[in-house]
């Protein structure tokens, strides 16, 4: 048999014959010895290769592949949570987005109605914090302010409400006390909302209301019915102001509507908007700022 032919039966092993020298002179002796591998039959290692987190290449050998599992597991499981997280803070932010949204839909009523009364815009009357008892104290004896209050009621509003006096007197910087009387005339109970303003407007900033049963809505009873109470006063700066001059009389005028609740969860008016707007006193500023833009305009034209 040829070597070649003894090369390709492997894993047989083969005996070969080799002579070497025997101690014993003339005397020669057989020795075994395993066959070599072929060098077309030999096996040589495979690199394969696999990546580091930060994208190198890590070749490795097929015969540390196995072992190598975990590793790539481990990266694997690493990058899963990097998504998790980013995932994670992704919905975090767009759920704080929605609550954000939704609560200043649900606080753009009030706090507008905060704004006209802080403010005194549109003859809404002041009832912010701001209107401290140093607000008051006589600084004008003889400057004597009539107030005169008035009372409507929408058409939707089954109820009978008026104001229990017809004006009072008081002083800038002095407090005053009044009354009005509502009655639900209705078969069922009705929630009410109170609209409110102040004429001449431009006094509104100065006529601050402290305690006012138009602060929140109120319900009544069928066949119920309440004295509701006003505590207010003028700031005592009312006598600083040059255009306060002239003003000797107030009217405090109150409107009811029936309350109806909206998608959002507010209580509102049950009126058509330009209703509300002018019990509120919002129709006289337009009335008022279309005035003073069609004078601008005519003195434009005669320029």
């Amino acid at each position: 048999m040829s070597p070649s032919l003894l090369g390709t039966a492997a894993p047989i092993c083969r005996a070969h014959l080799t002579s070497s020298p025997s101690p014993l002179r003339g005397v020669r002796h057989l020795r075994l010895r395993a066959p070599a591998t072929p060098f077309f039959a030999r096996s040589f290692p495979s690199r394969l290769p696999l990546f580091t987190p930060n994208g190198r290449a890590l070749p490795i050998s097929r015969a540390r592949f196995a072992s190598s599992h975990g590793y790539e597991d481990a990266y694997q499981s690493k990058l899963r949570q990097m998504q998790a997280s980013k995932n994670r803070g992704l919905l975090f932010y767009t759920t704080a987005a929605i609550f954000v949204t939704l609560g200043i839909s649900y606080a753009a009523v009030p706090l507008y109605r905060a704004f006209c009364s802080a403010t005194g815009f549109g003859g809404a009357p002041m009832t912010n914090t701001r209107y401290t008892p140093d607000r008051l104290g006589h600084v004008d004896p003889n400057r004597r302010i009539k107030v005169h209050f008035n009372a409507d009621t929408s058409d939707a509003l089954p109820w009978t409400f008026t104001p229990q006096q017809k004006y009072v007197t008081l002083l800038p910087g002095e407090t005053a006390l009044a009354f009005y009387k509502a009655k639900n005339d209705g078969t069922e109970d009705i929630i009410g909302i109170a609209t409110y303003n102040v004429t001449p407007s431009k006094i509104a900033p100065y006529f601050a209301k402290v305690e006012c049963f138009c602060f929140e809505e109120q319900k009544l009873a069928a066949g119920e019915e309440v004295d509701m109470p006003l505590f207010f006063f003028i700031d005592k700066d009312f006598v600083d102001d040059p255009q306060m001059k002239d003003i000797d009389d107030v009217v405090l005028s109150y409107t009811f509507f029936k309350a109806r609740r909206t998608n959002k969860g507010h209580l509102v008016p049950d009126a058509p908007l330009e209703v509300v707007e002018k019990a509120s006193g919002f129709a006289d500023y337009e009335l008022a700022k279309q005035a003073h833009d069609d004078t601008k305009t005519a003195e434009a034209t005669v320029a």
